[in-house]
């Protein structure tokens, strides 16, 4: 017997932003802590300290834009890993 998926090309493509978005958001949580780090070690100047910051602010502002453009909220974005927990 050939059981065949019926997929809507809306649901995939959203599901699919919402994946990327997903490893953006932890990609962007990943550099964000690391910064934080470089600065209290000090490893940075306060022009690298800026940049960085106005950097990290930008990328959450357009990952709120996309995810308000997609009609994804920002928390749909923590997947669940089962036993291991939440992903972000």
């Amino acid at each position: 017997m050939t059981r065949r998926l019926e997929l809507d090309q809306d649901t995939v493509e959203r599901d699919l932003v919402r994946l990327v978005l997903t490893v953006v958001e932890l990609l962007r949580q990943l550099m964000e802590r690391q910064a934080l780090r470089r600065v209290d070690q000090g490893d940075l100047t306060e022009d690298e300290e800026e940049r960085i910051g106005l950097t990290l602010m930008l990328l959450a502002r357009r990952m709120d834009e996309l995810c308000a453009r997609y009609g994804i909220d920002p928390e749909d974005l923590n997947l669940d890993l089962g036993p291991l927990g939440t992903l972000l």
